[in-house]
Protein backbone atom coordinates (compact mmCIF):
# COMPACT_ATOMS: atom_id res chain seq x y z
CA UNK A 1 0.00 0.00 0.00
CA UNK A 2 1.34 2.93 -0.61
CA UNK A 3 2.43 6.05 1.42
CA UNK A 4 0.04 8.53 -1.05
CA UNK A 5 -3.15 6.36 -0.91
CA UNK A 6 -2.86 6.60 3.26
CA UNK A 7 -2.09 10.66 3.15
CA UNK A 8 -5.08 10.80 0.73
CA UNK A 9 -7.09 9.09 2.89
CA UNK A 10 -5.73 11.33 6.14
CA UNK A 11 -6.73 14.59 4.37
CA UNK A 12 -9.90 13.39 2.75
CA UNK A 13 -10.89 12.68 6.63
CA UNK A 14 -9.92 16.10 7.94
CA UNK A 15 -12.12 17.44 4.35
CA UNK A 16 -14.93 15.33 5.07
CA UNK A 17 -15.03 15.29 8.57
CA UNK A 18 -18.61 15.94 9.56
CA UNK A 19 -20.60 12.53 10.71
CA UNK A 20 -20.96 9.99 8.45
CA UNK A 21 -18.98 11.86 6.12
CA UNK A 22 -16.11 10.22 5.54
CA UNK A 23 -16.40 6.00 6.49
CA UNK A 24 -12.92 4.28 6.39
CA UNK A 25 -14.37 0.27 5.85
CA UNK A 26 -10.85 -1.82 5.21
CA UNK A 27 -7.41 -1.09 5.13
CA UNK A 28 -4.88 -3.58 4.28
CA UNK A 29 -1.19 -4.30 3.25
CA UNK A 30 -2.64 -7.16 0.39
CA UNK A 31 -5.86 -5.50 -0.78
CA UNK A 32 -5.58 -1.85 -0.82
CA UNK A 33 -8.20 1.32 0.66
CA UNK A 34 -12.28 0.84 1.08
CA UNK A 35 -13.75 4.09 2.29
CA UNK A 36 -17.31 5.77 1.74
CA UNK A 37 -17.68 9.62 1.38
CA UNK A 38 -21.25 11.20 1.45
CA UNK A 39 -21.65 14.81 0.07
CA UNK A 40 -24.92 16.30 -0.83
CA UNK A 41 -24.58 18.21 -4.59
CA UNK A 42 -27.11 20.79 -6.20
CA UNK A 43 -29.01 19.00 -8.82
CA UNK A 44 -30.66 20.66 -11.84
CA UNK A 45 -33.58 22.14 -9.96
CA UNK A 46 -31.21 23.28 -7.17
CA UNK A 47 -32.55 20.56 -5.19
CA UNK A 48 -29.82 18.83 -2.56
CA UNK A 49 -28.76 15.44 -4.18
CA UNK A 50 -27.27 12.66 -1.28
CA UNK A 51 -24.50 11.29 -2.87
CA UNK A 52 -22.72 8.20 -1.46
CA UNK A 53 -19.26 7.46 -3.04
CA UNK A 54 -17.80 4.02 -2.47
CA UNK A 55 -13.66 3.79 -3.14
CA UNK A 56 -11.24 1.07 -3.48
CA UNK A 57 -7.88 2.12 -3.34
CA UNK A 58 -6.02 -1.03 -4.97
CA UNK A 59 -2.58 -1.75 -3.19
CA UNK A 60 -0.63 0.14 -6.64
CA UNK A 61 -2.60 3.23 -6.22
CA UNK A 62 -2.40 5.64 -7.93
CA UNK A 63 -0.46 3.97 -10.72
CA UNK A 64 -4.10 2.06 -11.15
CA UNK A 65 -7.28 3.25 -11.52
CA UNK A 66 -9.40 2.83 -7.78
CA UNK A 67 -12.61 1.17 -8.06
CA UNK A 68 -15.96 3.51 -7.58
CA UNK A 69 -19.12 2.39 -6.90
CA UNK A 70 -22.00 5.68 -6.85
CA UNK A 71 -25.25 5.45 -4.69
CA UNK A 72 -28.18 7.76 -3.97
CA UNK A 73 -31.90 7.07 -3.20
CA UNK A 74 -32.64 10.63 -5.28
CA UNK A 75 -31.29 8.64 -8.33
CA UNK A 76 -32.51 5.93 -10.76
CA UNK A 77 -29.56 3.13 -10.78
CA UNK A 78 -28.72 4.27 -14.67
CA UNK A 79 -27.83 7.63 -13.53
CA UNK A 80 -25.72 6.36 -10.86
CA UNK A 81 -24.13 4.24 -13.05
CA UNK A 82 -23.54 7.09 -15.42
CA UNK A 83 -21.83 9.06 -12.80
CA UNK A 84 -19.55 6.69 -12.02
CA UNK A 85 -18.86 6.07 -15.79
CA UNK A 86 -18.24 10.01 -15.77
CA UNK A 87 -15.78 9.62 -12.60
CA UNK A 88 -13.58 6.95 -13.82
CA UNK A 89 -13.32 8.87 -17.20
CA UNK A 90 -12.00 11.89 -15.29
CA UNK A 91 -9.83 9.62 -13.17
CA UNK A 92 -7.75 8.58 -16.13
CA UNK A 93 -6.92 12.44 -16.82
CA UNK A 94 -5.12 11.79 -13.05
CA UNK A 95 -3.20 8.66 -13.14
CA UNK A 96 -0.40 8.39 -11.06
CA UNK A 97 -1.31 11.44 -8.53
CA UNK A 98 -4.00 11.13 -5.48
CA UNK A 99 -7.12 11.84 -7.29
CA UNK A 100 -10.27 11.88 -4.90
CA UNK A 101 -10.60 14.98 -4.15
CA UNK A 102 -10.47 16.30 -7.30
CA UNK A 103 -13.09 13.67 -8.41
CA UNK A 104 -15.63 14.94 -5.81
CA UNK A 105 -14.84 18.28 -6.36
CA UNK A 106 -15.57 17.94 -10.61
CA UNK A 107 -18.62 15.57 -9.73
CA UNK A 108 -19.88 18.54 -7.47
CA UNK A 109 -19.23 20.89 -10.27
CA UNK A 110 -21.36 18.74 -13.20
CA UNK A 111 -23.76 16.41 -11.28
CA UNK A 112 -26.78 18.67 -12.78
CA UNK A 113 -25.13 18.10 -16.33
CA UNK A 114 -24.41 14.28 -16.11
CA UNK A 115 -27.88 13.78 -15.35
CA UNK A 116 -29.40 16.27 -18.01
CA UNK A 117 -26.50 14.27 -20.54
CA UNK A 118 -28.23 10.91 -18.64
CA UNK A 119 -32.17 11.99 -19.24
CA UNK A 120 -31.02 12.76 -23.17
CA UNK A 121 -29.04 9.85 -24.21
CA UNK A 122 -30.57 7.32 -22.02
CA UNK A 123 -31.63 4.92 -25.22
CA UNK A 124 -28.36 5.38 -27.30
CA UNK A 125 -26.08 4.30 -24.00
CA UNK A 126 -28.72 1.49 -23.25
CA UNK A 127 -27.68 0.29 -26.66
CA UNK A 128 -23.83 0.88 -26.36
CA UNK A 129 -23.59 -0.64 -23.46
CA UNK A 130 -25.55 -3.64 -24.34
CA UNK A 131 -23.02 -3.76 -27.46
CA UNK A 132 -19.80 -3.53 -24.92
CA UNK A 133 -21.00 -6.32 -22.67
CA UNK A 134 -21.38 -8.78 -25.75
CA UNK A 135 -18.05 -7.90 -26.43
CA UNK A 136 -16.64 -7.94 -23.29
CA UNK A 137 -18.56 -11.52 -22.66
CA UNK A 138 -20.51 -12.79 -19.71
CA UNK A 139 -18.86 -13.11 -16.58
CA UNK A 140 -19.23 -15.16 -13.27
CA UNK A 141 -19.09 -15.31 -9.65
CA UNK A 142 -19.96 -17.81 -7.01
CA UNK A 143 -20.08 -16.75 -3.55
CA UNK A 144 -20.49 -18.98 -0.37
CA UNK A 145 -22.22 -17.48 2.71
CA UNK A 146 -21.74 -18.77 6.34
CA UNK A 147 -24.66 -18.04 7.95
CA UNK A 148 -27.71 -15.45 7.35
CA UNK A 149 -29.61 -14.69 10.42
CA UNK A 150 -31.91 -11.76 8.75
CA UNK A 151 -33.11 -14.27 6.00
CA UNK A 152 -35.89 -12.43 4.35
CA UNK A 153 -34.31 -9.41 4.25
CA UNK A 154 -30.80 -10.79 3.30
CA UNK A 155 -32.89 -11.92 0.73
CA UNK A 156 -34.77 -9.25 -0.17
CA UNK A 157 -31.60 -7.16 -0.41
CA UNK A 158 -29.40 -9.45 -2.61
CA UNK A 159 -32.25 -9.62 -5.26
CA UNK A 160 -32.44 -5.86 -5.04
CA UNK A 161 -28.97 -5.78 -5.89
CA UNK A 162 -28.78 -8.61 -8.67
CA UNK A 163 -32.07 -6.54 -10.40
CA UNK A 164 -30.30 -3.23 -10.04
CA UNK A 165 -27.18 -4.49 -11.63
CA UNK A 166 -29.09 -6.67 -14.12
CA UNK A 167 -27.34 -9.89 -12.91
CA UNK A 168 -28.83 -13.16 -13.52
CA UNK A 169 -28.12 -16.56 -11.42
CA UNK A 170 -29.20 -18.43 -8.24
CA UNK A 171 -29.17 -17.90 -4.36
CA UNK A 172 -29.24 -21.27 -3.09
CA UNK A 173 -29.99 -22.86 0.52
CA UNK A 174 -28.92 -26.48 0.85
CA UNK A 175 -28.94 -27.49 4.13
CA UNK A 176 -26.38 -25.11 5.91
CA UNK A 177 -24.78 -24.54 2.84
CA UNK A 178 -25.75 -20.75 1.44
CA UNK A 179 -24.70 -20.36 -2.13
CA UNK A 180 -24.84 -17.16 -4.43
CA UNK A 181 -23.97 -17.67 -8.46
CA UNK A 182 -24.55 -14.77 -10.78
CA UNK A 183 -24.30 -14.07 -14.23
CA UNK A 184 -23.42 -10.77 -16.25
CA UNK A 185 -21.25 -7.98 -16.83
CA UNK A 186 -17.65 -7.70 -15.20
CA UNK A 187 -18.26 -4.49 -14.02
CA UNK A 188 -21.74 -5.06 -12.44
CA UNK A 189 -20.52 -8.19 -10.64
CA UNK A 190 -17.30 -6.37 -9.29
CA UNK A 191 -20.07 -3.48 -7.88
CA UNK A 192 -21.98 -6.24 -6.61
CA UNK A 193 -19.18 -7.63 -4.58
CA UNK A 194 -18.17 -4.32 -3.22
CA UNK A 195 -22.42 -3.79 -1.92
CA UNK A 196 -21.94 -7.15 -0.46
CA UNK A 197 -18.87 -6.70 1.47
CA UNK A 198 -19.27 -3.60 2.70
CA UNK A 199 -23.44 -3.09 3.08
CA UNK A 200 -25.21 -3.81 6.63
CA UNK A 201 -27.03 -7.05 5.15
CA UNK A 202 -27.39 -9.08 8.42
CA UNK A 203 -27.91 -8.95 12.41
CA UNK A 204 -25.04 -10.06 14.65
CA UNK A 205 -25.73 -12.41 17.97
CA UNK A 206 -27.58 -9.32 19.40
CA UNK A 207 -29.44 -8.39 16.71
CA UNK A 208 -27.63 -4.93 15.52
CA UNK A 209 -26.98 -4.37 11.32
CA UNK A 210 -23.71 -6.04 10.92
CA UNK A 211 -21.90 -6.13 7.38
CA UNK A 212 -21.00 -9.51 5.66
CA UNK A 213 -17.79 -10.73 7.18
CA UNK A 214 -17.92 -14.62 6.46
CA UNK A 215 -18.04 -14.56 2.54
CA UNK A 216 -16.06 -16.73 0.29
CA UNK A 217 -15.39 -16.10 -3.17
CA UNK A 218 -15.13 -19.18 -4.29
CA UNK A 219 -14.82 -18.71 -7.83
CA UNK A 220 -14.90 -15.47 -10.74
CA UNK A 221 -14.04 -16.45 -14.16
CA UNK A 222 -15.54 -15.93 -17.70
CA UNK A 223 -18.50 -17.69 -18.79
CA UNK A 224 -18.06 -20.16 -21.47
CA UNK A 225 -19.68 -20.89 -24.63
CA UNK A 226 -20.69 -24.32 -23.28
CA UNK A 227 -21.85 -22.92 -20.12
CA UNK A 228 -25.69 -21.76 -19.76
CA UNK A 229 -26.81 -18.66 -19.38
CA UNK A 230 -29.52 -18.04 -16.57
CA UNK A 231 -32.38 -15.75 -18.04
CA UNK A 232 -33.45 -14.67 -14.45
CA UNK A 233 -32.37 -14.42 -11.08
CA UNK A 234 -34.21 -17.16 -8.66
CA UNK A 235 -34.34 -18.22 -4.90
CA UNK A 236 -34.01 -21.66 -4.76
CA UNK A 237 -34.17 -24.58 -2.05
CA UNK A 238 -32.99 -27.95 -2.10
CA UNK A 239 -33.60 -30.61 0.49
CA UNK A 240 -30.58 -33.05 -1.31
CA UNK A 241 -27.45 -32.54 -2.67
CA UNK A 242 -28.15 -34.14 -5.79
CA UNK A 243 -30.76 -31.60 -6.41
CA UNK A 244 -27.96 -28.86 -6.13
CA UNK A 245 -25.89 -30.76 -8.13
CA UNK A 246 -28.66 -31.28 -10.73
CA UNK A 247 -28.94 -27.10 -10.96
CA UNK A 248 -25.52 -26.92 -11.57
CA UNK A 249 -25.27 -29.28 -14.58
CA UNK A 250 -28.32 -27.84 -16.20
CA UNK A 251 -26.34 -24.96 -16.37
CA UNK A 252 -23.00 -26.78 -17.81
CA UNK A 253 -21.56 -26.19 -14.60
CA UNK A 254 -20.93 -29.99 -13.61
CA UNK A 255 -16.86 -29.19 -13.07
CA UNK A 256 -17.48 -25.97 -11.10
CA UNK A 257 -19.88 -27.75 -8.83
CA UNK A 258 -17.11 -30.78 -8.46
CA UNK A 259 -14.49 -28.60 -7.55
CA UNK A 260 -16.24 -26.07 -4.97
CA UNK A 261 -19.49 -27.85 -3.08
CA UNK A 262 -18.20 -31.37 -1.81
CA UNK A 263 -15.32 -29.49 0.22
CA UNK A 264 -18.22 -26.91 2.00
CA UNK A 265 -19.88 -30.72 3.19
CA UNK A 266 -16.78 -31.78 4.84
Amino acid sequence: MSELALEELSALAAIYCEPDACEVLAVSETHGITFRIQISVKELLDTDVLLKLLFHLPVNYPSTLPDISVSSDQLTRAQCMDVKDKLLEQAKRHLSEPMVHDLILWLQQHLKYVIKQSATVCHEKTTLSRGKSTEDGIWMLLLHLDHMRAKAKYVKTVEKWASDLRLTGRLMFMGKIILILLQGDRSNIKEYLILQKTSKVDVDSSGKKCKEKMISVLCETKVQAQQKRFQTFEVKEYSRLEELQKEFETAGLTTLFSEFVPPLLK
